[in-house]
């Protein structure tokens, strides 16, 4: 039963990181620790995503 509902609570976790953007934070982070490059604040960052989003718009729904 604790087994699943761990898998049920991770699950549930992924998908919030997912749809928040969250794990674009920790993908970001990965790969500058991967090239050895020192990354930018978390501010910037989202600063960053959203200038990118209002330049480069794509078809949405909202």
């Amino acid at each position: 039963m604790r087994t699943a509902i761990t898998k049920a609570g991770r699950g549930i976790h992924w998908y919030l990181k997912q749809a928040t953007g969250e794990a674009k934070w920790d993908e970001y982070l990965e790969s500058c620790l991967s090239q050895e490059a020192e990354p930018m604040s978390r501010g910037d960052f989202e600063r960053h995503r959203t200038e990118h989003k209002e330049s480069n718009p794509r078809s949405r729904c909202c």
